[in-house]
């Protein structure tokens, strides 16, 4: 596939203690901490009312330049939140050796809803740029560089701090084919995986359609949960039973209650924020980051490396044969390729957990996932499993 720009940049800490401005932080062996002079904050839970101060200290990164002007921006990071503490993501744009656009907020996360309720930031649009509750999109400005600010908060009685572990964002040019649906086929067996399909467990989303209906819904809009919570179950990483026994009736998989629970978007009311769901992957001990890739071709190189991924797509009925439902966007796990090349899916929008697995023709999932989110993908490994080697244009 040609024509499309996209960069990833992370910055992972402590590695990477000696790049932009801290205040009120300190690179600790677990990532980046509060010193011991923070300032204070004050804020009141706009979701639970609530007012507390908070010892509060933040990173702002160096510019990222990027070669090319970009339209969406889309963070993710991974941190420890311990009860009591929580973070808020901030993302400008750059153009040349001056900022083009203001500060958004892209999230106040936590791990647990105890302390503030998990959200993105509404009502966030200017002559510049727009928050689209995960994505920051740009309208009048030329951003051809970012930077991230990620603040740090403590209750003053909380008996732990936070630490910010990584922090990254994806940035990109719109794909090929946006208005006209159409996008480029890329060749099939371009990444070695051929043939390859991963023993992802199969999860139903739809179990849980009769039974929680908190956080979202239930079990119908739980695509990205279920989806993460397959992967988790893959790489042996999934919460132990102690952490959802709270779930009561357990119904058919307390896990993806759990899940559904703590990616939940109190804003946006769904479980779907992306980087919210790679952040809750990431309190499992597994390497957790949303990037978009440019092709079924670089998945190809995912599966290779026995990596699958969650991707995000939207399609009509019999868009893609197979997929006989209508979505405006959905999560779905691609678990490998045919020997042809074509996609071997999870999908958790299924009655039951037999009729996950389902095999999909090239092409038309491609233009789903491509056009459908540009392409979004998030990706869960342990840090022993090794990435494939990047493109040029580095997009993870």
């Amino acid at each position: 596939m040609t024509g499309r720009d996209i960069a990833y940049r992370r910055f992972r800490f402590p590695a990477d203690r000696d790049v932009g401005l801290a205040d009120g932080l300190t690179a600790g062996q677990d990532g980046l901490v509060l010193d011991g002079a923070p300032g204070r904050l004050t804020h009141t839970d706009p979701h639970s009312g609530t007012t507390a101060e908070y010892a509060a200290g933040s990173w702002t990164s160096p510019v990222t330049p990027l070669g090319f002007a970009a339209v969406e921006l889309v963070p993710s990071w991974t941190a420890h939140t311990p009860a009591g503490c929580w973070l808020r993501v901030e993302l400008r744009g750059w153009a040349g050796d001056a900022a083009s656009t203001g500060w958004y907020e892209l999230g106040n996360w936590a791990a647990d809803d105890s302390t503030v309720h998990r959200a993105s930031v509404p009502g966030q649009a200017d002559d510049r740029a727009r928050v689209a509750a995960d994505t920051l999109r740009v309208t009048g400005a030329t951003v051809t560089g970012w930077q991230v600010r990620v603040t740090l908060l403590r209750r003053l009685d909380a008996a732990d701090g936070p630490a910010l572990r990584t922090i990254g964002v994806v940035a990109s040019t719109d794909p090929p084919g946006v208005g006209q649906r159409a996008v480029a086929r890329t060749d099939a067996g371009a990444g070695g995986a051929r043939g390859r399909v991963l023993d992802v467990p199969r999860y139903a989303q739809r179990l849980h359609a009769t039974g929680e209906t908190r956080w979202g819904g239930g079990g119908d809009s739980w695509c990205s949960p279920t989806c993460v919570s397959m992967v988790l179950d893959f790489w042996g990483a999934g919460p132990t039973p102690d952490r959802y026994a709270w779930v009561t009736p357990p119904g058919p998989r307390p896990r993806v209650v759990h899940a559904a629970r703590h990616c939940f978007d109190h804003a946006y009311a769904g479980a779907g924020n992306w980087p919210f769901n790679t952040a809750y992957a990431a309190t499992h001990g597994v390497d957790a980051f949303v990037t978009r890739l440019r092709s079924l071709a670089e998945a190809e190189l995912f599966v290779a490396a026995g990596i699958p991924l969650i991707v995000s797509a939207a399609f009509t009925a019999g868009q893609v044969p197979g997929l006989d439902y209508d979505t405006r966007g959905h999560l779905i796990v691609l678990v490998g390729f045919t020997a042809d090349g074509d996609p071997v899916l999870n999908d958790p929008y299924a009655p039951d957990d037999e009729r996950v697995r389902r095999t999909v023709p090239r092409a038309p999932f491609e233009r789903a996932w491509q056009v459908g989110s540009g392409g979004i993908a998030y990706v869960l490994r342990p840090e022993s499993t090794p990435l494939p080697p990047p493109p040029a244009q580095a997009n993870w």
